[in-house]
């Protein structure tokens, strides 16, 4: 894989898991099966191993759940709710406990206890406890902030109202609600509404999530605890007596929890359980391994969204075989062509579907899939083949596998459409992009109306009222059109001078029309992370625009930034593309490609303020030259440019927040060298980011501090000359412990 074609990928996966994300978390209605999931998941942690300076500011790996939902009120996680990294092998388990092992500097012999339990496929919950008493529950939401769903959890049998004693006075309980199989098929044969769900993970998750709590009460919720999150005092020393003092004080613990020593005994449980499964009664998809012993825990602490002392062993797809009946294709937000395929319905693991993601032309004609593999049968995939399809739990699954020795003769191969089929532009695919977009901009309407739904999205403006429904009914509106964000803006007052006003409309009334006129105009005040997010430039995710507004901290400063920067923007593409060709030559001619001369002439010229403002930009926290030649795209074009502009006119942009200085070392640079004698380098460096501080490799001008052990060689003289502090280790701990 070239680096071209690892950047495209890693768009087109970033993409295709934040819609799986959305599909899943918030709308209890998955787009893809957990194999899908989990094998893009898989393939987007490889290709940032192999290229780290790809990483997208929104890599998928950065990322738990999604953002709560709109209607309930909001819940700040003290102790942020992360997911767990998955392992699909034997092999990976061990890998897991030798990682375990090298982090803490035990030797393989050394016992190291962990405990075992299934992976519960249901909602995850948080339950607070305050005085032995229920005051409050929160689902994981992205991990930071939930949804407050108390009245909700109350009518759950399964959920302790009074914890018995003794009892801490604070006690953050977490686990799962699910629904077992029986009453999931007695729910659907009551079909209420008239409405089926496609499984018991979906039941669990809608019931839960309802507004009233009049439906969740009758809905047969069951809920196993597995952890905590805040507490007034320990539980046990141990993840397993902590389990034990859980099932004490009142909650269901899964009773094929146990204890398990070392790798092997980890695998046979696996195995055990698995084979157990379909008998169990309720919904797994794998099975956890912890730590046991809490202290390690604490010394393994945390990546960014997964605990370094847990994994969860996952189960195989189930698979079933049928008709491709049609290719769809879908455009999105950012003019990717999405194919997507239509199925006779098929039961697979007792869930019925009929849809399956086709990703992209490659994988239509038979030359890839989403693990870099072909799909089994060696032929390209044609409407009316019959094909094998694999699902792990959720609805829509993927196509493994084509038979095409049961291919009709007439059949002919699926020809991927090269213009939108939405508004007729031509659909260009890139060197190096796995997909095909749509070039109509702004005046393809599937792109305009997907730009103004994420516009209005959660985590961009969140504007109450104003959701996707009333997004598709205002775009097409020939009254009150809203094509752009800045007709959000002028709503009201073309409404004003309309005489058919919107309070008059079936589904508004004088209260909800004036509703949604309060909350744009609450919105015209906005932070400049939110914005930033907001405008929908591909590549430019949440933590790239927080990135963004945090390094430049005005909207001006960044656009006068992006501006001066074009002139290298422009080299710098005109550089990659000199730089593919001259690796193509130089391969066809069996020689060493000439990158380094060849990036360099095509750079020349450039004005040196030009050359300074794009360094600054590629080198900010989280952005690289993808983020960077995205945004610059965007304010160039004239049509965009113009829309941001006219949106900008109706804002106030607030700067972004100041990070609190949560330790002496926040906000610092710190390099380590030498040897460490009371902790691991891996151990070291995820203290340090945890105290807010940024470790770096190599000692700059604008290195804060370096932690020199024995043998540090040049990095501490480098130090010695740029008048950089140098502490050692016990001084290092003792600074860190005072936090």
């Amino acid at each position: 894989m070239t680096e071209d074609e690892a950047r495209a990928e890693l768009a087109r996966l970033a993409a295709r898991l934040a819609e799986a994300n959305d599909a899943y978390h918030a709308k209890d209605a998955p787009v893809m099966t957990d194999a899908d999931y989990d094998a893009m998941k898989r393939d987007n942690a490889a290709i940032e191993a192999r290229f780290p300076h790809l990483k997208r500011a929104d890599s998928p790996s950065e990322q738990v759940g999604h953002a709560p939902a709109e209607g309930f009120g909001k819940v700040v996680h003290e102790i942020p709710m992360l997911s767990l990294a998955n392992e699909f092998t034997p092999e990976g388990v061990r890998e897991f406990d030798a990682r375990v092992r090298r982090f803490l500097g035990l030797p393989p012999e050394a016992p190291l206890p962990y405990v075992a339990e299934p992976k519960i496929d249901g909602l995850s919950l948080s339950l607070r406890y305050e005085g032995g008493r229920l005051v409050r529950a929160a689902t994981r939401g992205d991990g930071a902030v939930g949804e407050d769903v108390t009245a909700n959890a109350r009518t759950v049998a399964d959920i302790p109202q009074a914890l018995a004693a003794p009892f801490p006075e604070v006690l953050e309980a977490r686990g799962e609600v699910y629904m077992s199989h029986a009453d999931f098929a007695a729910l659907n044969a009551r079909a209420e509404g008239g409405r089926s769900f496609a499984n018991p993970r979906n039941a669990a998750a809608g019931s839960l999530r309802q507004l009233d709590a009049r439906v969740t009460a009758g809905r047969p919720l069951r809920f196993f605890a597995y952890s905590w999150g805040v507490l007034s005092g320990p539980l046990a020393d141990t993840q397993w007596g902590s389990l034990r003092r859980l099932a004490a004080l009142g909650f269901k613990v899964n009773p094929l929890a146990t204890l398990c020593d070392g790798p092997e005994a980890l695998v046979a449980y696996h195995e055990r359980v698995g084979a157990e499964r379909a008998a169990l009664g309720y919904d797994i998809d794998g099975v956890v391994y912890k730590v046991d012993d809490l202290g390690l825990q604490r010394r393994l602490g945390f990546r960014s969204t997964t605990p370094r002392w847990a994994v969860a062993h996952k189960f195989s797809a189930e698979t079933a075989w049928t008709r491709l009946l049609a290719i769809q294709i879908n455009v999105g937000r950012t003019g990717a062509l999405a194919p997507l395929g239509k199925l006779q319905p098929v039961t697979v693991g007792g869930v019925v579907v009929s849809n399956a993601t086709l990703h992209n032309e490659d994988y239509i004609a038979g030359r890839s899939s989403v693990t870099g593999e072909p799909i089994r049968g060696g032929a390209d995939l044609r409407v009316g083949d019959r094909v094998e399809v694999r699902r792990a739990g959720d609805v829509i699954p993927q196509i493994v596998a084509v038979d095409p020795s049961r291919r009709d003769p007439d059949s002919r191969s699926y020809a991927f459409p090269t213009r939108c089929p939405r508004c007729g532009s031509e659909a260009v695919r890139e060197a190096g992009d796995a997909v095909r977009r749509c070039t109509g901009g702004l005046a393809c309407p599937a792109q305009a109306v997907e730009k103004l739904k994420h516009f209005v999205s959660r985590n961009a403006f969140d504007i109450e009222g104003l959701g996707i429904k009333q997004v598709e009914m205002f775009f097409d509106d020939p009254v009150l059109p809203i094509k752009e964000p800045a007709d959000i803006f002028t709503l009201e007052a073309r409404d004003a001078a309309n005489p058919e006003r919107l309070k008059d409309r079936l589904g508004y009334g004088e209260t909800s029309a004036g509703n949604l006129f309060r909350a744009i105009e609450a919105r015209r005040r906005i932070a400049l992370p939110r914005l930033i997010f907001a405008l929908g430039i591909r590549h430019v995710g949440e933590v790239a625009a927080a990135d963004l507004a945090r390094h430049y901290g005005r909207w001006e400063a960044l656009v006068a930034a992006l501006d001066l920067a074009r002139p290298a923007a422009l080299a710098h593409r005109a550089a990659d593309a000199a730089e593919a060709a001259e690796r193509a030559e130089a391969r066809a001619e069996g020689r060493r490609a000439r990158v380094s001369a060849v990036r360099e002439a095509a750079a020349s010229g450039v004005p040196e303020p030009a050359r300074e403002a794009w360094r600054e930009l590629v080198t900010s926290d989280g952005i690289g030259p993808v983020v960077a030649l995205s945004l610059s795209d965007a304010l160039a074009s004239a049509p965009e440019r113009a829309a941001i502009e006219r949106l900008v006119a109706h804002l106030t942009i607030l700067p972004p927040e100041r990070r609190a200085a949560l330790s002496p070392v926040a906000g610092q640079t710190v390099v380590f060298t030498g040897t460490l004698e009371r902790m691991t380098r891996a151990e070291a460096k995820a203290r340090a980011e945890a105290l807010g501080a940024k470790v770096a490799g190599s000692v700059s001008a604008r290195t804060d501090l370096v932690v020199a052990g024995p043998g540090a060689g040049s990095k501490a003289k480098d130090a010695e000359r740029l008048g950089v502090r140098v502490i050692g280790e016990d001084a290092w701990l003792a600074l860190i412990g005072a936090a």
